[in-house]
């Protein structure tokens, strides 16, 4: 039976179909998946959360150019009426369904920027590269350096240095559900570009690499070895030494649609990588929740790794709308959840409000230019091979190039194509020669 990812939108009236059983099977596969990796990678509503509309907020500004873009993403900023010479940089990655501007309504990030100073970067994903808004974390083609979505938002950190004046050694990374998973993806790519990284309700790098496997990841989750969690870290780029970035992980305790235990598996990661232990240095409680903090490292109020969970949520960013200075966000939007302001704390762990020193960070060993363009390439394999390389996706049965979205055919290991990639990330049927 073929299986079914959101990638793509379903086939129009005039592709193939089968009829009867066959077609309404397909058809739950399809709405399954769609649930399961679009609506349902974040919250319920039915969960609790305060009737809160979100205030009117300023439209963010749409970059346009922002150089090489191979995963087709769009960029947004939220730049505050006096950005600072040298200012850091947050690249903020909605969840699915989301867009960049719902993301910065409701989250509470730009408040923090207007108050310190940072610029914010928000990335936008499309429902041509995949149907529910999600980005691709699942997607080997996006989630390898130099490639895809992942390339497109480190160019995005480039185009802030140049056209934005922000300091490279002061970049930041977060996102919720699928956010947080790409999160993941960036800091383990990137691991040069990103001083710190903040991952809301994500998964660790490394687990998923198609649609299949994404959902065990989500629920109930991989078990793998700290040892294991971290190689797969360092594959991601060989040969770097480090300073590795810093990582807070936020993770609510009754999340039923990504699972609890993708908190501890993330700290298992990310200790490991910075050569620690995973039994904590110091432990807490914060905000107006009891919100339960873990620190792993030496040094007080600098921890390399940091795990907060927030009692009594499900799956969603956790906001507490209101004026006061721990305050932010708002809940008018579903998976936006009265609790405790994320936001004004993930500020704090990068060391953007001002009250913290981060410790010294190398610059980016990569200048901040579009990535090098590589020569054409192409692959002969059956559909199914093409998907879990990431040169195609799935929806409804059918394989589709990336990029192009080429309809492959059915989605199995009989129907064979060969595919020529020209630019990076973006797929084709070949027709005539082909390297």
């Amino acid at each position: 039976m073929p299986y079914v990812t959101p990638s793509h939108p379903a086939p129009s009236p005039g592709r193939p179909r089968r009829g009867g059983r066959w077609s309404r099977t397909v058809s739950a596969l399809a709405a399954a998946v769609t649930l399961a990796t679009g609506a349902a990678l974040l919250s319920p509503a039915t969960e609790a959360r305060a009737a809160v509309a979100p205030k009117a907020a300023a439209a963010l500004e749409r970059v346009s150019n922002f150089g090489a873009n191979p995963g087709a993403l769009t960029m947004y900023v939220h730049r505050p009426a006096a950005l600072p010479a040298k200012a850091p940089v947050v690249v903020a990655l909605h969840g699915c369904t989301q867009s960049a501007q719902l993301y910065a309504d409701n989250s509470g990030l730009n408040t923090f920027a207007d108050r310190h100073g940072f610029l914010v970067v928000y990335a936008e994903t499309t429902t041509a590269n995949n149907a529910n808004k999600c980005f691709n974390w699942f997607q080997p083609g996006d989630t390898r350096r130099g490639q895809g979505e992942a390339a497109s938002i480190r160019q995005m950190v480039a185009h802030a240095t140049t056209a934005y004046g922000t300091d490279p050694a002061k970049a930041h990374v977060t996102g919720l559900s699928a956010g947080g998973a790409m999160t993941s993806v960036m800091l383990a790519a990137y691991p040069e570009v990103f001083a710190a990284g903040a991952i809301v309700a994500g998964i660790p790098y490394g687990c998923g690499v198609d649609v299949v496997s994404a959902f065990s990841c989500m629920s109930p989750g991989a078990d793998r070895t700290p040892a294991a969690w971290a190689q797969a870290v360092r594959d991601a780029h060989p040969g770097f030494a480090g300073p590795w970035p810093r990582v807070a992980i936020w993770h609510g305790d009754n999340d039923a649609t990504v699972a609890p235990r993708n908190a501890d598996e993330l700290r298992d990661q990310w200790t490991a990588v910075h050569g620690l232990g995973q039994t904590p240095s110091r432990t807490s409680t914060i905000g107006p929740n009891n919100t339960r903090r873990s620190e792993y490292g030496p040094t007080p109020g600098q921890a390399a790794v940091e795990v907060d969970k927030v009692p009594g949520i499900g799956h969603g960013t956790p906001v507490a709308p209101g004026s006061g200075p721990e305050q932010c966000g708002a809940t008018g939007t579903q998976h936006f959840i009265a609790s405790i302001c994320s936001s004004y704390w993930i500020t704090e762990f990068f060391g953007l409000d001002g009250t913290t020193t981060e410790p010294p960070v190398d610059p980016p060993t990569d200048p901040p230019t579009d990535p090098p363009t590589e020569p054409a390439a192409c692959w002969t394999a059956s559909n199914y091979e093409h998907v879990r390389a990431g040169r195609a996706t799935t929806t409804g049965g059918y394989a589709y190039a990336k990029g192009s979205g080429q309809n492959l055919g059915l989605y199995n290991t009989f129907v064979t194509h060969t595919l020529k990639e020209s630019p990076a990330g973006h797929y084709t049927i070949a027709t005539g020669s082909c390297p």
